[in-house]
């Protein structure tokens, strides 16, 4: 078993989400840290713990940004992370597998599964270090986690914010023991 922990400098969580149904608005959250237990020989005894710091968002509008972290959508005074957790990691071939566990957003734990990939392990040419990287990706229903702006129905049908967010978790993670 490697334990690896998560390089905030190259790694990062974003979402996409449809605005007005007709177009997609980007986001990412630029702090993430949290500790990978990677077995290469048996996946499915690994495991992830993974903490993002909201008020570390940004979509590239300020404007908006401010809004995204408002009472009316994540609360980013009341609730300053998004968490997640594996309960089971599920091998699927090669470097993939889905990884089951608890996403907490907005105060409200649920499970969730998301398709991942695993890269390296890699020599990094800047000091040594044995690196590993992890690309994961999932769909949730914001108003499953208590994010209601945007859900009332626009003229002629339509939301001004979509339920479906999907998010995305590029990280690489350095090796500690192992």
């Amino acid at each position: 078993m490697t334990k690896c922990i998560i390089d905030p400098d190259h790694s990062v969580a974003s979402f996409a989400i449809r605005h007005m149904m007709i177009a997609n608005v980007r986001g990412m959250f630029n702090k993430v840290k949290g500790t990978i237990h990677f077995d290469s020989n048996d996946l499915a005894k690994s495991s992830v713990e993974a903490e993002i710091d909201v008020a570390s968002l940004s979509t590239g509008v300020k404007k908006r940004d401010q809004h995204i972290l408002s009472d009316e959508m994540l609360d980013a005074g009341k609730y300053p992370t998004i968490t997640f957790k594996s309960t089971k990691v599920e091998p699927k071939g090669g470097n993939r597998a889905r990884i089951h566990g608890n996403l907490t957003i907005h105060g409200v734990t649920r499970p969730i599964v998301m398709d991942a990939e695993h890269f390296g392990p890699v020599k990094s040419p800047f000091g040594g270090e044995i690196a590993l990287g992890f690309t994961a990706i999932t769909k949730v229903n914001r108003e499953d986690f208590g994010v209601m702006w945007g859900s009332d129905p626009m003229e002629g049908g339509g939301l001004i914010a979509g339920k479906e967010a999907e998010i995305t978790l590029d990280v690489e993670a350095d090796l500690v023991e192992g």
